[in-house]
């Protein structure tokens, strides 16, 4: 039977928090902006010091790594989004490198001791269970472990299949009628439309797809549309792959587990892609223990696991998480669906970007800038794509690898390269053959 339901103000709820609690943020699209700017109310009466934030990446205002509250609030995300990269890298906040498959269990191990769990969730259903809508990730497992679990209920956050909580696990219920987050389509480059038809390529009918957010993804899923029975099996989605389950190029026809399910643990896009899994049996929003499980995504034949790079060095190094010791984002799902995808029959893992950055500089390198993090290591590097060609690394020895990326880097970067190349093997390097 459920306990009487009684909703108290966002200042009352942030009241059961302690100085010194860690703290867990539903994330990305979903962040409980009413809590966290309750939080900074008691912070700015001196009630509380010490606090520490853990989430995926968020969007908004994030004044729980302003450097004004040192002391008060600590930011130790779990993947860094553009509001709190100033921050980390200037020590005002940080970062706890985790696969995100991981992240779930540093909470349900107790290697964090939540203090608090502070979500959004939609309305109830008639059973009384309300679902996590965009942002279920790690949360699941922070309402589990926390000691005061906190839920902001918003009629704009979607009720999706999947995981869903019941309403009555709550200490604290706080009504807010604010819009979620919304991402605006990004429109491909001619470079990226190139490097999404390369990948394409590479993607068979019944394939099972994991991709993210931005150019590049919406790129590749422009490049499918004349694909047939794709299915999704994927961390986050967005405008992107909406368009090719309205076109019903995924239908997930082919998928050994969840057939004809899109699966996915978190979103950001438009306000379409938050309506569209409203209520959709179709859609399954799950957590993060189970998307991201290698695995898991492995019992899908042929699955496509497509991510992305800062740069690659001439042995198969893939960073993704820094530029140098500049922390950009984080290692992601990135080695969990690496994993997946290498493991499953007939699957297939790329990185694509394009072979320079904005500003010209090559992402195709000797080495890697001192400092940058190595998120998927040479000996799990598989198939890398840019706008010149697409060459698979596996099985390859370290110079055949470099012969490969220097047939796929920018042609004004090869000759830089080749000259690396020749430094670092000798003179055999012009032997090898490929």
């Amino acid at each position: 039977m459920m306990k009487p339901i009684r909703y108290v103000t966002a200042d009352e709820a942030v009241s059961a928090i302690r100085s010194g609690d860690r703290i867990h943020l539903s994330s990305v699209a979903s962040t409980p902006m009413a809590l966290i700017d309750a939080l900074v109310r008691r912070a700015e009466a001196h009630e509380v010091e010490d606090l520490h934030f853990h989430h995926f990446h968020t969007e908004g205002p994030a004044p729980y790594s302003d450097p004004k509250y040192s002391g008060i609030f600590f930011e130790q995300g779990f993947f860094i989004g553009p509001n709190l990269r100033a921050n980390v890298n200037s020590g005002y906040a940080d970062w706890i490198p985790v696969h995100l498959a991981e992240s779930q269990k540093l909470y349900r191990a107790g290697a964090i001791r939540l203090g608090a769990a502070m979500v959004q969730v939609s309305l109830p259903d008639e059973n009384g269970m309300v679902s996590l809508g965009t942002s279920v990730d790690c949360s699941i497992a922070a309402i589990e472990t926390a000691r005061v679990k906190i839920a902001v209920v918003n009629p704009n956050v979607p009720f999706a299949y999947g995981d869903l909580v019941p309403l009555d696990a709550f200490d604290y219920l706080v009504k807010d009628d604010s819009p979620l987050i919304t991402k605006d389509f990004v429109s491909p480059t001619p470079t990226e439309e190139i490097i999404g038809k390369n990948c394409a390529a590479l993607v068979p009918d019944g394939a099972c797809i994991q991709m993210g957010i931005g150019a590049l993804p919406n790129a590749l899923a422009a490049q499918l549309s004349d694909h047939r029975n794709l299915g999704i099996h994927t961390e986050m989605f967005a405008d992107g792959i909406l368009g090719l389950i309205k076109k019903g190029v995924v239908n997930g026809a082919c998928k050994k587990i969840d057939t004809g399910k899109v699966v996915a643990s978190f979103l950001l896009g438009s306000q379409d892609v938050y309506s569209f899994i409203d209520h959709n049996p179709d859609v399954l929003m799950k957590d993060i223990k189970y998307v991201n499980d290698p695995w898991v995504i492995s019992r899908n034949p042929t699955m496509i696991a497509i991510n992305s790079a800062v740069e690659v060095d001439l042995t198969g190094q893939i960073c993704a998480d820094s530029i140098g010791t500049r922390i950009f984002s984080g290692t992601g799902g990135q080695l969990d669906f690496v994993k997946g995808a290498t493991m499953s029959e007939g699957g297939v893992s790329m990185t694509a970007f394009a072979s320079r950055t904005a500003k010209g500089k090559p992402k195709i390198v000797p080495m890697l800038n001192p400092g940058a993090g190595v998120v998927t290591p040479r000996a799990d590097a598989h198939w890398i794509v840019t706008e010149y060609g697409a060459v698979d690394l596996w099985g390859k020895s370290l110079q055949e690898r470099a012969k490969l990326l220097i047939g796929i880097a920018h042609p004004d970067d090869r000759e830089m390269l080749d000259r690396a190349a020749f430094e670092r093997f000798g003179p055999h390097w012009h032997v090898v053959r490929i």
